[in-house]
């Protein structure tokens, strides 16, 4: 690793820390907080595991609209763009992340048509995908973000070089899914078998059958109550508490429970997720489903639009205090306030009802199914949101990624 990664890595851990460390380093807590920290300074996401489809429709997001999100993988900002926003701020903690996201903005600008992007982000790996990064993607990446893509990894590869392998197969998520696919073949069953089914019907006679008795084995049930077994999916200690509160008391249940959602409640033509978690890549062009930002008639947009979306290494209080009064349409939390304490929730909404314009939204995603600001919340910030209740339960539901209890919709009411 070089001095530079270091720093990087350094630099993560750092804001992460910030985020997470509610516990004395000597304390078992504390330290599980400390090993969450180390494993996710590097790259967690190569996708965004939340579904940008159901962020647009909460939002109604449009022409004229500031955002700001959070980055992770970079698919969402990559989405909203496609609805034309006046302006994206894009943030995240992770400086993976962070360089993650301009190389994706880089590449729609840089590369010469439709079909390098999809080459490039939509497939396996391709042996054309470095020399095109060389050519076309590194002079137009600031002086970080290219640091980090070519600096060198363990066995001496650059990090670009991920590319030409298959990119969603690295990061703690890739890590994660191939766990589990080496666990259930362990038992004799290859969850890849599942995308010959060819309807809903088949798709569920395959949960039942398949799938759904390896969350009774032993390994898994003795795996899944070790809270590090879930950093893959980057789920801190806090969180995995409220996970877990979300079922019958065994995380083997809570998770047999959203892989019954993944599986079952949507055609796999129509869900790109329910693609990586089995079959291990993106459908081709035609085969499925793609992710918004890499279907062609997006491409255009995207790329005219490319400049809108600005991203920060730094935390999301902090962007919105540098913000002046009124000045955001739309805040997109993913499950970052899943990570909060009572005192953080309440800073992070004293900015955002501040910075939020008459009319602004706010949505994010929590590990249990209830939102999580009432009784945490002060009464009058609270009081001066609308929660929609029957809204967010409705696309809750819609969520393809399945991994959710819950998602949250609220909106700013009128002075």
């Amino acid at each position: 690793m070089t001095d530079l990664s270091a720093d990087i890595g350094l630099s993560s851990r750092r804001h992460i820390g910030n985020a997470v460390y509610q516990n004395s380093i000597l304390s078992k807590d504390g330290l599980s907080e400390r090993l969450f920290a180390l494993l996710f300074s590097g790259l967690v996401y190569p996708q965004i595991w939340e579904d940008p489809e159901v962020d647009m429709a909460a939002m109604e997001l449009g022409e004229g609209h500031r955002v700001v999100t959070i980055a992770s993988g970079g698919c969402n900002m990559l989405a909203y763009l496609t609805r034309s926003p006046a302006r994206i701020d894009v943030v995240d903690l992770n400086a993976a992340h962070v360089a993650l996201n301009r190389l994706k903005l880089a590449a729609f600008t840089a590369l010469p048509n439709y079909e390098d992007v999809l080459r490039f982000f939509g497939e396996p790996g391709h042996s054309a995908n470095v020399p095109a990064y060389d050519r076309f993607i590194a002079g137009k990446l600031d002086a970080r973000s290219r640091r980090y893509w070519e600096a060198r990894d363990l066995v001496g590869r650059r990090r670009i070089s991920a590319f030409t392998r298959d990119f969603y197969k690295t990061g703690l998520l890739g890590f994660f899914i191939a766990m589990g696919h080496r666990v259930a073949k362990l038992h004799g069953i290859d969850p890849a078998e599942i995308m010959q089914s060819a309807n809903l019907r088949e798709q569920r006679r395959f949960f039942e059958e398949r799938l759904k008795p390896l969350f009774d084995k032993p390994l898994v049930c003795w795996a899944t109550s070790r809270k590090a077994s879930l950093f893959g999916l980057g789920i801190p200690p806090a969180q995995y508490d409220v996970l877990l509160g979300s079922g019958n008391g065994t995380m083997a249940e809570v998770l047999s429970a959203r892989l019954e959602k993944l599986t079952c409640h949507f055609p796999l033509k129509q869900n790109y997720f329910a693609w990586q978690a089995f079959a291990r890549r993106y459908p081709r062009e035609g085969e499925a489903e793609l992710p918004a930002y890499l279907q062609r008639g997006n491409f255009a947009t995207i790329r005219a639009n490319a400049g809108r979306a600005h991203i920060h290494h730094a935390n999301f209080i902090e962007l919105l205090a540098a913000k002046p009064a009124d000045s955001v349409d739309r805040f997109v939390l993913l499950d970052a306030q899943d990570w909060m304490s009572d005192q953080q929730l309440n800073t992070l909404w004293t900015e955002i009802t501040r910075t939020a314009a008459p009319g602004a939204r706010v949505i994010f995603r929590t590990a249990a199914q209830p939102t999580l600001l009432t009784g945490r919340l002060s009464d009058a910030l609270l009081g001066q949101w609308r929660y929609e209740f029957a809204r967010s339960r409705e696309l809750s539901a819609r969520d393809r990624s399945a991994i959710y209890g819950g998602f949250h919709l609220y909106v700013k009411k009128d002075a």
